[in-house]
């Protein structure tokens, strides 16, 4: 069912997968156009103990049994990563919009399968790509819409993580697998598509972490050509045997300013201006939660906050929400463009994009950092 601005009612949302996705939980319900109408988890005592804590009365162990009430008019699954494409489908099939953790697939096929499917239904599909709407890409999104950066003229990103010890898909996954938070941004800033990618492995992981994915390397980098543009971005991954604190980053070059992420966590970004004497070109800068941009009852949820069980509400908040302030953005941009029947940003054919440079950069890593093409279904 696609909702318009006429429509009598709210947006009726169900959350699928209860770990990370719990903590959007709070946010659909507070969302002025939203009813989040029942909550998904295989496990009854995870599923029970968190539908009470918030309040949720509709509750169900079983995803296809969810994908049959009528009553729902979207989905925002949160299931680990090899089932993403399989629940998009299903849901997509069933009727149901959709929004879906990172990445959209894992496979280009099953990519093209959800654009095909979104294309042929009519049905809404959003990736919810955390970085592009944390507080810092949206900073540097700002200078750069005001022209304050100037001419683009190079974008790199980065992502950086150990994940030993994480769930059983995860030990020997290929890096660019998962590169859509450094993809997401080198794209979005001037909302260009891939065209094409060129990808190096470096070093090697422990044998035992080899064997599942055939992935020797410990560090993947990528070139990536925009369409329709001079600018070349450049991508870091890594996931195993790689000394770094996480790190999440975005650094973009123009001619008038630069501007750098910050290193590491507790630092501010480095705005760098241009024709300045060289001990005044960079300073740090202090970056806005963008809380302005949301209804009233999402803002507090920009800083983060500590959430009271038995009173279903958010008591305190303190700076840091979670992925830079990202979710309640996520949320308000798939529910708003469901209720003025647009697409969402981004859309099936960009999170299709932004999955496949990943996955096609890994195919390049193995053959020798060979170009790959991205596919024209992806192109917005």
């Amino acid at each position: 069912m696609t909702v318009s601005p006429s429509a009598p009612r709210k947006l009726r949302t169900a959350i699928v997968g209860l770990g990370f996705g719990a903590e959007f939980i709070p946010i659909h319900q507070r969302h002025p156009q939203a009813e989040l109408v029942a909550i998904c988890q295989r496990s009854a005592d995870k599923l029970d103990a968190i539908g009470k804590a918030h309040g949720v009365e509709r509750r169900y162990r079983d995803y296809a049994e969810l994908l049959k009430d009528k009553e729902i008019d979207a989905v925002h699954i949160n299931s680990p990563i090899p089932d993403h494409a399989a629940m998009s489908l299903a849901a997509l099939e069933a009727g149901k919009h959709v929004m879906c953790t990172v990445p959209m697939a894992t496979s280009v096929e099953d990519c093209r399968r959800i654009v095909e499917l979104t294309e042929r239904t009519g049905l809404k599909y959003m990736m919810a790509e955390t970085v592009v709407y944390a507080r810092e890409f949206l900073f540097v999104k700002q200078l750069a819409d005001a022209g304050e950066l100037g001419r683009i003229q190079f974008l790199q990103a980065s992502h950086q993580q150990d994940m030993d010890g994480w769930p059983d898909y995860w030990p020997g996954l290929p890096p660019m697998h998962y590169a859509t938070h450094c993809v997401g941004p080198c794209l979005a800033l001037e909302r260009k598509d891939a065209a094409e990618v060129s990808c190096f492995g470096s070093g090697r992981i422990r044998e035992e972490l080899i064997g599942k994915y055939g992935s020797p390397f410990a560090v993947e980098t990528a070139h990536v050509a925009l369409r329709d543009s001079d600018v070349v971005a450049r991508i870091i991954r890594s996931l195993f045997d790689t000394a770094r604190q996480y790190r999440e980053s975005f650094d973009v070059y123009g001619s008038k300013q630069s501007f750098e992420w910050q290193l590491c966590e507790g630092e501010e970004p480095v705005l760098h201006t241009a024709k300045k004497p060289e001990p005044e070109i960079p300073r740090r800068v202090s970056v806005p939660d963008f809380a302005d941009r949301l209804p009233e009852p999402l803002r507090p949820f920009t800083t983060g906050g500590v959430y009271d069980a038995d009173e279903h509400q958010h008591l305190s908040f303190t700076q840091g929400g979670g992925h830079g302030g990202s979710h309640p953005h996520l949320v308000h941009e798939f529910v708003t463009a469901l209720v003025e029947g647009r697409d969402p940003y981004p859309n099936a054919r960009q999170s299709a994009n932004w999955t496949c440079t990943g996955l096609l950069a890994h195919e390049s890593a193995i053959h020798g950092g060979a170009i790959r093409t991205l596919p024209e279904w992806t192109f917005s």
